[in-house]
């Protein structure tokens, strides 16, 4: 997710979601076997794979390739398959959706070497390049939208506009750097990471690993499901394997080193901590659009934060904030999300 801790967070409510509530046995075969029908047909349709210089990536693709693309960044823990629920109206209101799945989510892996948000900005590079395409809307959720500032400091040239869902417009650290360093400790091991670290051989059997996440009171096909779910050993499935690791989030101590000592952690952590938006976009010349959610618990009050921003780009930054509303926006308010997004894309036409 976006800033830091949060991750924490969106974890413990992905696998709250339904997490354990399973049909009865006799049931289990037939909902997981129409799964499986769901995941393999909606791949057919809309899942694409790619060999990139640093990982075999893969990605989804909605809609007319000759609309206006928008390449999404997906939250952590989350995949491509986050804006599912959008993706027709998206396509609808002229979009060309192309949701990526980056190091270790979905059916990406994570790569052997050291990587950072940059080299996934160079993947979508490349991946626009396969496919022909010289500028394109970059978003993304959380993460996703780290990611997608990374791309535009990196490739400002091929973008033809940001969409940065609650990340990516304010540094991780800003609010954790206010703090004085007891109150920041007490922050961090409240969260109780070491809690919610998953091992990588959870499971015995892929059907076992997707009831861990399935919902029974949800009567559609979950088949996305299938998307969060790696083999990792024989016999032995997990759900996001290695993204902890990868986020170097295993334990508070590796959290306060992301936070507090960026040039000791690993590169892909480091490159999270120490991106800087304000840096980035001080000669800013796209079109930005930023939903900025809030509510009365929020840990990562960035409004403010935002509203400078703002500011100093009145004419460029779209600042929306979302009241009383989590930090899944598309999830949370959906309509909402699909009409600001159309408005933009008829703003940058």
């Amino acid at each position: 997710m976006t800033k830091n801790l949060t991750i924490v967070v969106c974890f413990t409510a992905f696998l709250a979601c339904g997490a354990f509530a399973q049909p009865t046995k006799n049931d289990q075969e037939s909902v997981f076997k129409q799964a499986k029908q769901g995941f393999e047909a909606f791949e057919r349709e809309h899942g694409h794979f790619i060999q990139t210089p640093n990982v075999r990536m893969h990605y989804l693709t909605w809609g007319d390739s000759a609309d206006v693309p928008l390449i999404w960044l997906p939250g952590s823990f989350s995949n491509g398959y986050e804006l599912r629920n959008v993706a027709d109206a998206l396509t609808e209101a002229g979009y060309y959706l192309i949701a990526v799945d980056y190091y270790g989510h979905g059916q990406t892996p994570v790569p052997q070497q050291e990587v950072s948000l940059y080299h996934i900005a160079d993947d979508v590079k490349y991946l626009m390049d396969a496919m022909s395409i010289d500028r394109a809307m970059i978003g993304g959720w959380s993460r996703g939208g780290y990611i997608s500032t990374a791309f535009y400091d990196t490739y400002p040239e091929n973008t033809l506009g940001l969409i940065l869902e609650d990340g990516g417009s304010v540094a991780t650290n800003y609010n954790y750097h206010r703090l004085e360093p007891d109150s920041l400790t007490q922050l961090i091991a409240s969260f109780e990471v070491e809690k919610y670290v998953q091992t990588d051989t959870a499971f015995a059997s892929k059907q076992a690993a997707f009831f861990s996440l399935y919902d029974k009171d949800d009567t559609t096909n979950q088949f996305h499901l299938l998307s969060y779910i790696k083999e990792v050993a024989p016999d032995k499935w997990a759900v996001n394997p290695g993204l902890f690791q990868l986020f170097h989030h295993s334990s508070s101590e590796q959290i306060a080193n992301n936070i507090l000592r960026p040039a000791s952690v690993p590169l892909f952590a480091a490159s999270m901590t120490l991106i800087e938006p304000r840096i980035i976009f001080r000669n800013l010349d796209v079109p930005v659009l930023i939903l900025d959610a809030t509510h009365a618990d929020d840990l990562f009050p960035f409004e403010a934060a935002n509203r400078a921003l703002q500011a100093n780009h009145p004419t460029l930054i779209n600042h929306i904030v979302f009241e009383d509303t989590g930090h899944n926006i598309h999830s949370e308010r959906p309509e909402q999300f699909i009409q600001h997004l159309s408005n933009f894309l008829n703003e940058v036409r």
